[in-house]
């Protein structure tokens, strides 16, 4: 017990707390819950995008075992449980988009065909049944589009705390300067020579504690921040340069043909 008391007696951080009056201790909270805040979402999204891109690496290479046949591959075999994986859920949206339209374009196909029979062979094929045209696959491109923006819309997430603290904790740290310089010439102002002593001391603890929190705040955050939006923007490329891999893939196996 002796020792956990002289630990906390010399941590300045914690002396210039007790000696700061109802302003000064806010102000210091408003720091300590700003600095909890930004190094939980920091961790957690460093430790959130490695995940990703580790899952989509892997599922990678599984596509491209199954490049030459794009539609075939089985990813409930590959996926994990509560695994995020946003290659999986761009291979999901292509292989759903196009199936439905291979379907859709099979069945306005068959009752071309179906019509055409009463004077040709009722078991002929018409040419655009297994086929997609070019506005097909601009139909699908436009949805992988919109699934890579979602998919950094939720790796982006919660990150404007950390660019708030890296605006906020300074100001804070300065508010707590100029407080404490503002209460250290009040006491100097004041008749009482011990009080003023404590007061002094106080008040140049908080300007100086602060300040250094504020900075401890923000610094560690201004980083983090940086390194995780261009870590996004980098993997966000990967992602584009992978849907374009596997439009191109369904594209060469079922695009039409044009006469």
């Amino acid at each position: 017990m002796e020792v956990n008391t002289i630990i906390l007696g010399a941590n300045p951080f914690f002396d210039a707390y007790i000696q700061s009056d109802m302003l000064g201790k806010f102000i210091f909270i408003a720091l300590y819950a700003l600095s909890v805040c930004s190094w939980v979402i920091l961790i957690h999204k460093i430790w959130l995008t490695h995940q990703v891109k580790k899952s989509a690496l892997r599922f990678h290479e599984a596509f491209q075992l199954q490049k030459l046949n794009p539609l075939s591959l089985d990813f409930d075999n590959l996926s994990q449980k509560k695994a995020i994986n946003p290659f999986l859920d761009l291979y999901k949206v292509l292989k759903k988009q196009s199936l439905d339209l291979l379907a859709k374009n099979r069945h306005f196909s068959q009752q071309a065909t179906n019509i055409s029979s009463i004077n040709t062979n009722a078991n002929s094929i018409h040419p655009s049944q297994n086929s997609l045209s070019l506005s097909d696959i601009d139909f699908v491109a436009s949805h992988l589009s919109a699934t890579v923006a979602s998919q950094v819309k939720f790796l982006e997430k919660h990150l404007y705390i950390l660019s708030t603290t890296v605006s906020l904790a300074p100001f804070l740290g300065l508010l707590g300067t100029v407080w404490g310089i503002l209460m250290t010439f009040s006491a100097l102002q004041s008749q009482s020579a011990g009080s003023t002593h404590q007061m002094v001391l106080g008040g140049l603890s908080l300007a100086l504690a602060t300040t250094v929190l504020g900075l401890l705040d923000a610094i560690p955050a201004l980083i983090g921040y940086n390194y995780l939006k261009n870590s996004i923007r980098d993997f966000a490329t990967d992602m584009e340069g992978f849907s374009n891999e596997i439009l191109a893939s369904v594209e060469l196996q079922y695009r039409k043909v044009d006469n």
